[in-house]
């Protein structure tokens, strides 16, 4: 993610800049007069506090509204992925639709032209990263990680798992160890 940030022209408002990323445990790739390049995307409220610090030093970020609701998407489908109940099937689109406060159609158009994926693929993928988690470090069965990821059944989750990793679910789970508890995809 870059952010362009205003008002930001010598070697002390880098060094300023980079004081309040470390304080906010921010990973840049590289600071420049004027710009910020980050490793992954920044949750919402970590860009509001940066934005808030930077603000107090006289600088600005300058940042894309498309990809701020980018960002604000990837934070709606994390909560859902990982901070929903069991027993609570999510509707992700209204959830997401509503965490935004834009219709989920206008979002869906955004996030495919900015991300270069449906929301309902990265949705997808998101679900096998945390199943991927699950069958690393516990030893849930599949039926139980299927029930507990909502998905209708072992087979679906099967499926789905072949298709994102080229693996099934099982095979992934036996052979942890020689991953060294990898989770790329």
């Amino acid at each position: 993610m870059i952010l362009k940030i205003k008002n930001m022209e010598s070697r002390r408002c880098k060094i300023l800049v980079k004081q309040e990323m470390d304080k906010l445990g921010l990973q840049n790739i590289t600071v420049e007069l004027g710009e910020i390049e980050f490793e992954g995307d920044i949750s919402g409220e970590k860009l509001q506090l940066f934005d808030s610090a930077l603000k107090k030093l006289g600088l600005k970020i300058l940042v894309d509204k498309r990809s701020q609701l980018v960002a604000k998407i990837k934070d709606a489908v994390y909560q859902l992925v990982y901070l929903t109940g069991d027993h609570i099937k999510p509707d992700y689109s209204n959830f997401i639709s509503e965490k935004v406060n834009i219709s989920y159609n206008s979002l869906s158009t955004i996030f495919s032209a900015k991300e270069n994926i449906t929301i309902e693929k990265y949705i997808i993928a998101q679900r096998i990263e945390r199943v991927k988690e699950l069958l690393i470090y516990s030893d849930i069965n599949l039926s139980d990680i299927a029930f507990k990821m909502h998905f209708s059944s072992v087979a679906h989750l099967s499926t789905q798992f072949k298709k994102v990793t080229g693996l099934t679910p099982s095979f992934f789970r036996n052979n942890r160890n020689d991953r060294n508890n990898e989770l790329k995809m």
